[in-house]
Parts: C-alpha cells; sequence; structure tokens
C-alpha cells in the first residue's frame, strides 16, 4: 500500500486533505505530522529563516524513515523550506502544497491567465506570487484576504469561514480562474463559485492528483 506523508503547519488543513484523498485516492495509507508552532514563528518573525529550513528537513526525513513513498506539505507559506526538503530527498516526490494547483490554474486559464489568488494566512499572499510567476511568467496575480475566514474556522464555524471566504471573493469577479490558497479554504469553494461564478481550484484536490500521478508513474518505471 502506498503510504503518504502529510505535513502540516496549520491543524485546520488536515480535515481537508484526509477529505480529498478519501474521495479521489482512497487507497493511500495516511500519516500527519503537525507542528502548528511554525506558522506562529513565521507570523512573529515575518520571514522564513535557516531554522525553519532545518525544521522542515528534520519533518521529511523524519517522515521518509518511516516508510513514507511520498511527502505532501500543507502549508503554503513555506516554498523555499520545502524546496530544499525536495533536493534532500529526490528518490520520492515532495510536493509543495500549491504547485499542482498553479499548474492547473494555468492549464485552465492560459499562460496569460488572470488569476485570483485567495488566502486566509497573509504571508501566502507574499509567497505564492513568485511561483505563479515561474511556471506562467505573462500571468498576472491578484491577491485577497479573507483573514476573517480563518478566525471563524479556528473558533469551529466553518459556515462562518465559508461566508467570509465567499465575501472577500467578490474582489476577484473579474479574474479568469480562482484559486483557494489555503487547503483548509477547500471546504468553502463552493461558495466562492456560487458568489463569483467563476471556476475554483482547490490546493488539496489538484495536490493529490498530482501526488498520485507522480507516484504511478515511478512505479511503471
Amino acid at each position: 500500500m502506498t503510504r503518504i506523508a502529510l505535513i502540516h503547519a496549520l491543524k485546520v488543513s488536515i480535515p481537508a486533505i484526509e477529505e480529498s484523498f478519501g474521495r479521489l485516492w482512497p487507497e493511500a495509507k495516511l500519516m500527519n505530522l503537525l507542528d502548528d508552532s511554525l506558522s506562529a514563528d513565521l507570523a512573529e518573525q515575518g520571514a522564513l529563516t535557516p531554522a525553519m529550513t532545518q525544521r522542515f528537513l528534520t519533518l521529511a526525513r523524519y517522515a521518509r524513515s518511516t516508510g513514507a513513498d511520498g511527502i505532501l506539505f500543507t502549508c503554503s507559506a513555506f516554498g523555499p523550506c520545502i524546496e530544499a526538503c525536495a533536493r534532500d530527498l529526490p528518490d520520492i516526490p515532495v510536493l509543495k502544497p500549491n504547485e499542482a494547483m498553479i499548474e492547473e490554474a494555468i492549464a485552465l486559464a492560459g499562460p496569460k491567465a488572470r488569476v485570483g489568488l485567495l488566502a486566509t494566512f497573509a504571508p501566502t499572499l507574499d509567497s505564492m506570487p513568485p511561483e505563479f510567476a515561474a511556471v506562467a511568467p505573462g500571468s498576472t496575480v491578484v491577491p485577497a484576504l479573507a483573514a476573517a475566514a480563518l478566525t471563524a474556522l479556528n473558533k469551529g464555524d466553518g459556515p462562518g469561514h465559508d461566508r467570509e471566504a465567499a465575501a472577500s471573493a467578490l474582489a476577484l469577479k473579474d479574474c479568469d480562474v480562482i484559486a483557494l490558497a489555503q487547503f483548509s479554504l477547500a471546504r468553502a469553494a463552493a461558495a466562492v463559485a456560487e458568489a463569483t461564478g467563476k471556476t475554483v481550484l482547490t490546493t488539496p484536490d489538484s495536490a493529490v492528483r498530482k501526488l498520485q500521478r507522480l507516484l504511478l508513474q515511478q512505479k511503471a518505471a
């Protein structure tokens, strides 16, 4: 059985990715590693540090030591740290949470797409636009922050989270496609689509599809 390690910096990411695996790849065996101090430390320090990269490497190496066939990180604000883990473990797929969704957004809307990027964690709106630019330099990322949505979710108010996300997404109605940056935002995809009339992509569904495809290709090789 394929073993996938899921590494989280926000506990609210866990239900979303487990739901996507249950729907899209139920045969995969999942393990969850959570260090929710990472997101708090990033918010406090305001930038990624070498010490954070070392913490990510420690988590990834531990996951690999348990027999993980692939690793998926679920917090989108730590791209360079995750890239270091991918270089450190070249024998297995190590995915950033948003890379598959970025690829799908550009494939869907084209290399000069105007992509609405909705996030609930502010640092994500700094870290993700360069990732879009790396895939499609001609694309335009329009950011929108739904901080109140994350506050609601942390209080256990799922419907409130979805309403706040949909309200913030109204600023993205002139975009070609809307990308939901956080795994926890996936639950609001239908509400955002209804409010904006746009195609909405989620990080967990895109990530599961790519990880499954990579591992099937690896086994077939």
